[in-house]
């Protein structure tokens, strides 16, 4: 039996505690708030200790002395545990190390993990990647920062992982062995948490360590590919490039409208196997999908055919999956446009994705919220030649009006107030904007926090305005109250 210290006491906390209760071990929790309910089941026992201040929490935790430490994702980096750990030999783990070692030394030891970072994009391609393995008959759990804790899902019979890893998660992970693994793409975000871009950058690249058979990478990325060259690999792995383009000998790229694999064919210099299409996403993104859309489509298969799934799983998983809410969703045809919700697109790469596929001048871009000290002049200056005009909303708009009128002074735009049912209103000036065939897209590139509790709940609301719509154009007159 092993004695843990358990900082966080969070949803990924609590599943670290339970698993190692179940298994025996002591377990003693540190959190810098009282928790807000009450521990259930086998975790009701464990003591919980509360001090709000980093360094003094650093002390109580060596003073548990603890064999292992585990945090949480939300501790820094640089937070004071981490060097009174290292100069007293103590190790410090993520959840999703102790799941790793967990799992290896169970029954389920040697069930493989397929592994997704990125800075956008993530939940969908393991959503996709879901959908894929299920399609092939797999017992598969999404887990990770998709929302469910590996140590939550360790105990149960799931023939394989799709996981999903944030880069606070890939910082304190280190024998994790991925059957295959992709960073989708990179851009600075969290730096108050890493410190820095390289340091950001640095921990995405862990994701590619120990990888067994397929490091997955956008192919037009330089710094992701040099990401997967300097990966210490096990020996096999090969490096897969993903691309919107006609696909080169080993990389899954698309022609005339097809998903192509020529990395996992018999004689990939001269096979080349179709997948699926890209109507096949009609289903989830309308007849448009973005170019982030489709790329989180190629990582999928790449992971799945590393995994060994034939393409008719691959085509059957893209047809029925379904996103999960608020990311580049297909909400209606209404009002003679097509209207797309992306609540999560919270930063400024997220919202270029979301537009990227709109054609030009004829995108109607609803954007702002809580700014999160961005400046978004470049985003701006990116998206101009794509949009008709932009519907600007926020508690305060001034960093979105700024970068409209320096980056985009020809583009026109409208502000909305945080006024009664204004969201409706949102719409109704998106409409007023737009002409038959347009696309309104809300990807806010801002946090939700301004005007509501998650970017959940402010998708939640978008998506009833724009059904109300829909409803008053096809005839009903309800009242937009």
């Amino acid at each position: 039996m092993s004695r843990f210290a358990v900082i966080g006491w969070g949803t990924s906390g609590r599943a670290a505690a339970r698993a190692l209760v179940k298994r025996g071990h002591e377990v003693a929790a540190f959190d810098a708030t009282h928790p807000s309910q009450q521990a259930e089941d086998v975790v009701a026992k464990v003591a919980i200790s509360v001090c709000a201040d980093p360094k003094a929490m650093a002390e109580l935790v060596i003073q548990s002395e603890p064999d292992t430490i585990i945090v949480s994702p939300g501790v820094p980096g640089y937070a004071p545990i981490f060097d009174l750990a290292r100069q007293r030999g103590i190790q410090v783990w993520g959840e999703v190390e102790l799941a790793w070692r967990l799992q290896e030394e169970g029954p389920h030891a040697g069930r493989p993990w397929l592994t997704v970072t990125g800075t956008n994009g993530k939940t969908t391609t393991v959503g996709m990647l879901g959908a894929i393995l299920s399609a092939a008959g797999e017992d598969v759990v999404e887990v990770g920062n998709i929302g469910t804790p590996i140590t939550e899902a360790i105990d149960s019979d799931a023939t394989v992982f799709a996981v999903e890893l944030s880069s606070f998660q890939l910082h304190t992970s280190f024998t994790v062995q991925p059957e295959a693994s992709v960073c989708l793409n990179v851009d600075s975000d969290h730096l108050d948490w890493h410190g820095s871009v390289e340091e950001y950058a640095a921990d995405k690249a862990r994701i590619y360590e120990n990888t067994k058979v397929a490091c997955v990478y956008p192919a037009d990325d330089r710094q992701i590919e040099k990401m997967v060259e300097n990966a210490d690999v096990q020996e096999g792995a090969r490096a897969i490039g993903i691309t919107l383009g006609s696909p080169y000998m080993s990389q899954l790229g698309i022609v005339e409208g097809l998903l192509i694999d020529r990395a996992f064919v018999e004689n990939r210099r001269s096979q080349a196997l179709q997948l699926a299409t890209i109507a096949d996403l009609e289903n989830a993104y309308g007849d448009r999908p973005t170019a982030g859309v489709m790329m989180d489509a190629l990582a999928a298969a790449a992971l799945a055919r590393a995994h060994g799934v034939g393409p008719e799983a691959v085509e059957e998983g893209l047809r029925t999956f379904s996103p999960a809410g608020h990311r580049r969703a297909f909400v209606a045809q209404a009002a003679d446009v097509t209207w797309i919700d992306d609540s999560k697109a919270t930063n400024a790469h997220a919202a270029a994705a979301s537009l990227s596929a709109v054609a030009p001048g004829t995108g109607v871009w609803i954007f702002g919220g809580d700014t999160k000290g961005q400046d978004f002049t470049d985003l701006v200056t990116e998206v101009a030649p794509r949009l008709r005009g932009v519907v600007v909303i926020g508690a305060d708009r001034s960093a979105p009006l700024a970068a409209l009128r320096a980056g985009a002074p020809q583009v026109p735009y409208v502000e909305v107030d945080g006024h009664e049912d204004w969201m409706f209103s949102v719409v109704n000036e998106a409409v007023a904007m737009s002409l038959p065939g347009d696309t309104v897209v809300f990807a806010p590139a801002c946090a939700s926090w301004d005007q509501f509790d998650n970017y959940g709940q402010r998708g939640d609301v978008f998506v009833d305005a724009v059904k109300r719509l829909a409803h008053q154009w096809s005839g009903g007159h309800d009242s937009p109250a």
